[in-house]
Formats: C-alpha cells, structure tokens, sequence
C-alpha cells in the first residue's frame, strides 16, 4: 500500500494565519475501565494554499510533507460551507 496517505475530517478552528487553518478532530475513544465513550479531540495545522476555508467550515484533511515547523497536513475538500 505505497503511497497510503492518511485523512481525517474536522470543523475549522481558526483561519487567521496565511494559507493555514486549524483544524479540530473530534473522535470517541471508549475508557478503558468504564467502558463510557468520551470525546477525544486533537488539532492539526493544515496548509490552505487559496485561503478558501472559513471558521466553522467542515473539512478533509490529508497527511502529506512538512510544510513548516507544525504543518503536516493539507486542506483536501471543503465538504460543508459554515452558515457564519
């Protein structure tokens, strides 16, 4: 599986940097000992080349080279425009 690059889908955060935005992922992970599900959120820097994206908008990221420092990942899709 060459070339398998991981994606993850998430709700923009902030889009005040150039050509980046954060993006928060949001996923459940059960306790171990409780068994009760909680959300486990993480965000990631990802590189906006047309600074399309908008707070709130919903997105598909894609792992892909470091662009800078934190920036691992590249804005694939824009699924769903933020009413805001």
């Amino acid at each position: 599986m060459l070339g398998h690059r991981k994606e993850r889908t998430g709700v923009v955060l902030s889009n005040k940097m150039d050509k980046t935005v954060v993006v928060v992922v949001e996923r459940l992970v059960k306790h171990p000992k409780y068994k009760k599900y909680l959300r486990a959120r993480k965000k990631y820097k990802a590189h906006d080349e047309r600074n399309a994206c908008g707070v709130g908008d919903q997105v598909t990221i894609v792992e892909t080279r470091p662009v800078s420092k934190e920036k691992r990942w590249a804005v694939r899709t824009i699924l769903k425009k933020s009413a805001v």
